[in-house]
């Protein structure tokens, strides 16, 4: 029996890193699945914000990347109409989609899919979190009659939607309609951070060390961090890990960073490749990500593997971290005490026994990550496209 192929369209695919959560989520699908489907990539030939192409990809040919086939695509006009050539030329059973809003890689594409009348192919659409309360908050004066419009026209029409959680599922139905077809299927983790937990532990002069590892942009809640940490009393070392992507939010946010007291350190250390993102969080005791919604949280997981506590908003996937004892996840509308409150006891859990805490949020980690129910779940996501009719696409 062939297998079942699955045309994916994302903006951002590896080689590249800057996108964040969404390429790591296509790729740890495609580790966990390839062997079951085959993934063919179509994805831009450059990262974010990038003004030139991967040196290492030849563009518009199509190349194998792990376990996938990926094309990679230059900047190109008409593109619905060169989607609809491409879909004609490249054999697959379903269509693969990673936003709700991309110009290019969502609305184009569903366009040449209708297009093609009676070939046309049954629509998996997972909108990656763009459908949270935090992120329709921004920019909402554009993106709420856009999704009228969109229901209006049938935009989405015969779309089967895949959500990483039940939340992101009843965000769907809210704003889409509880007739929507959707399917709710768990991201993957990077199976390779999970190692060893650390037998020895540096004590870094008796600061709590923090860092944020996330794009610098209004949805990832930097400032909310800052504010925070300018009224905390315990000693603190801040790391900012990530790429400038909203160069006006990354001003506010250095104006905050130089009003901090003597006993809080921040500083920016640059955007953080994938392949050190490991290393990187292993060195401090707390990742600190008051994110306004994620819809899965791939940091938040990569922490808690290579042992290190998070303290986060309760607006993504990880919750009631408090009672497992590896971090905390608080209200963004309470206000900042919480958060503060969180940060004291860190300090204090850390100097008592920073070590052991380690060891708790590794052990954790590993549970979650072994979850068996993981694989079934999104292999379930394309079965059931497969099983589902293409009428009314």
């Amino acid at each position: 029996m062939s297998k079942v192929t699955v045309l994916t369209f994302a903006r951002y695919y590896l080689p590249g890193f800057k996108a964040g959560g969404p390429i790591r989520t296509i790729s740890n699908m495609v580790e966990a699945l390839g062997d079951e489907f085959d993934f063919r990539i179509i994805c831009s030939d450059r990262d974010f914000m990038d003004g030139a192409a991967y040196p290492s990809v030849v563009p518009a040919s199509w190349i194998r990347v792990g376990k996938a086939w990926v094309y990679y695509t230059p900047p190109i006009r008409w593109v619905a109409l060169r989607w609809l050539r491409l879909l004609r030329n490249t054999p697959h059973d379903i269509i693969y989609l990673n936003s709700l809003f991309d110009p290019n890689y969502t609305l184009s594409l569903l366009l040449a899919n209708r297009m093609r009348g009676a070939s046309a192919r049954r629509v998996v659409l997972a909108p990656r979190g763009e459908f949270s309360v935090g992120a329709l908050g921004i920019k909402s004066w554009k993106k709420i009659p856009f999704l009228t419009a969109t229901k209006l026209l049938g935009l989405y029409r015969g779309v089967i939607w895949h959500a990483s959680t039940p939340g992101e599922a009843a965000d769907i139905q809210q704003r889409m309609g509880t007739s929507q077809h959707v399917v709710v299927a768990r991201n993957f983790p990077t199976k390779n951070f999970l190692k060893t937990c650390p037998s020895v532990i540096h004590d870094f002069g008796g600061a709590l060390r923090m860092v944020f590892l996330s794009r610098i942009t209004r949805m990832k809640n930097l400032d909310y961090a800052l504010r925070v940490l300018s009224h905390c009393k315990v000693n603190v070392q801040f790391d900012i890990w990530g790429t400038l992507e909203d160069r006006q939010y990354w001003q506010e946010c250095q104006a905050l960073m130089r009003n901090m007291p003597a006993h809080v350190t921040v500083k920016y250390c640059g955007a953080a490749e994938h392949s050190a993102v490991a290393n990187i969080l292993s060195n401090y005791d707390m990742l600190f990500l008051p994110t306004r919604g994620e819809n899965y949280g791939h940091v938040i997981s990569e922490a808690l593997s290579v042992g290190t506590a998070v303290l986060i908003s309760n607006r993504t996937f990880w919750r009631n971290l408090n009672h497992s004892g590896v971090g905390w996840d608080l209200p963004l509308e309470n206000g900042e005490v919480a958060f503060r409150m969180a940060i004291e006891e860190a300090s204090h859990k850390v100097k008592a026994s920073r070590l052991e805490w380690r060891r708790t949020v590794f052990q954790f980690a590993e549970t979650q990550f072994n979850d068996k129910s993981l694989l079934e779940a999104n292999r379930s996501v394309f079965r059931h496209a497969i099983d589902t009719p293409a009428e009314g696409v």
